[in-house]
């Protein structure tokens, strides 16, 4: 088992910022269509425990075409989400594959930590210090759209 984690500070306060994340469905493929293609909702509601989601990934998203996630972590009051890759490339190349985010305050804004918990499918899988670069692009993007909005 392995782990990777950021943090990032933001300016919008937790609850816009876990508001959009709830909505990243819709918002998601909007704001980053090189990244997003589309993200449907195959089962549930899209924001609750057992919701089943559908990323399809954009070209600026190299290896991966398309991920089915399932939502294990979605609270409120702490502003926890957690979500585990059960279909898709990711699934292939990890035999264990869970993100998790929590939003809390700080200062005028807010801080994201973020996670990822893996296992490899083989030594050669490289760690999935990507899905880290990504994360911290689109947090810092959605943050300053939330801001506009």
């Amino acid at each position: 088992m392995g782990k990777i984690e950021l943090e990032v500070e933001i300016k919008s306060s937790p609850e816009k910022f876990w508001e959009g994340i709830c909505d990243s469905t819709v918002l998601f493929p909007k704001i980053f269509p090189e990244q997003y293609k589309s993200i449907e909702i195959v089962e549930g509601d899209g924001k609750s425990v057992g919701t089943v989601r559908l990323v399809t990934y954009g070209e600026a998203i190299p290896i991966v075409t398309f991920a089915k996630e399932k939502i294990e972590v979605a609270d409120e009051t702490t502003k926890s989400l957690a979500y585990t890759v059960i279909d898709g490339e990711i699934a292939t190349l990890f035999k264990f594959f869970t993100a998790n985010l929590q939003i809390s305050p700080k200062g005028d804004g807010s801080s994201i930590k973020f996670s990822v918990e893996f296992e490899k499918a083989s030594d050669e899988v490289p760690d999935p210090d990507l899905i880290l670069e990504l994360a911290m692009k689109t947090f810092s993007e959605f943050d300053a759209y939330l801001l506009k909005a």
